[in-house]
């Protein structure tokens, strides 16, 4: 299984895909770093967590939009956007815990 290597917010995370998948998940990456971006430029610094939550509600908005469009109005942007919304809340999974590892490392320090 390839890690793909991807930054949010300025900070580094290592993913995990399946083969073939590593330009999709840097591509999401980008779109989860974006709306971050724009998260941090209304409301200011919140903290990562908050910021990723926003992000992320930002995103599952998109796709309610997208899903909620008329019966065969998009149904390949529909599918694609459902695999898009799967891999963008692992990557937001998986950063979500390395937060939370290294607060819990600095709550023992």
């Amino acid at each position: 299984m390839p890690l793909v290597n991807i930054m949010v917010n300025n900070r580094a995370y290592t993913i995990a895909c399946d083969e073939g998948e590593e330009e999709h998940l840097k591509e999401l990456a980008a779109h989860v770093d974006a709306k971050a971006r724009e998260v941090l430029g209304s409301v200011g610094q919140v903290g990562d967590t908050r910021m990723l939550l926003m992000a992320a509600l930002l995103i599952a908005d998109e796709h309610h939009e997208l899903a909620n469009r008329p019966a065969g109005a998009g149904d390949k942007v529909h599918l694609r956007a459902e695999q898009s919304e799967k891999l963008a809340a692992d990557a937001l999974e998986s950063a979500s815990k390395k937060i939370e590892d290294i607060a819990a490392r600095l709550a023992h320090a």
